[in-house]
């Protein structure tokens, strides 16, 4: 079950997919947005097709407060033209912070500020997918615990360890 993810911003869209699992995520590539949005749509659908995907998840543009934003209209309507096109079921994920994120990670693994641009929305496109998969895949963060009070498969112990 695989999955590519997107952060559409006005001038770049970030690529990212996961493994053939949906456990992880990687970035892919950072697609510079052209005139004409019907390109960008058709490159996007080219993606879906090549890592064979069974969904599309974009980064939905809210408020911190929750409220949808100006941006949030547009890259639903994108999102929504995207899925007319594959014929791709679309999901739309809450992107609050995920640049901030992304700018923090790039930070602390040497990168230099200047630099952050070639790679920002394809980080943040992979930390949008990543949260989409741990959501959906039960997949925990470390020391949660184990999610819903299931075992993990194969653990049939019961609480007395037999």
């Amino acid at each position: 079950m695989r999955y590519l993810a997107l952060d559409v911003g006005s001038k770049r869209i970030g690529v990212a997919v996961s493994d053939e699992l949906g456990l992880t995520a990687q970035p892919v590539l950072t697609l510079d947005r052209r005139r004409n949005t019907r390109e960008d749509l058709r490159s996007l659908a080219r993606l879906a097709r090549r890592f064979g995907v069974v969904g599309i998840v974009v980064g939905n543009p809210l408020h911190l407060s929750g409220e949808a934003s100006p941006r949030a209209d547009k890259t639903q309507a994108f999102a929504a033209a995207l899925g007319e096109l594959t014929g791709l079921p679309i999901h739309l994920w809450d992107e609050r912070l995920t640049t901030r994120e992304a700018h923090q990670i790039l930070y602390e693994a040497g990168h230099a500020r200047q630099e952050h641009r070639r790679v920002i929305d394809q980080v943040a496109a992979t930390l949008i997918l990543q949260s989409f998969l741990e959501r959906n895949t039960g997949i925990m963060d470390q020391g949660s615990g184990i999610e819903d009070g299931m075992r993990p498969e194969g653990d049939s112990k019961d609480e007395n360890g037999e």
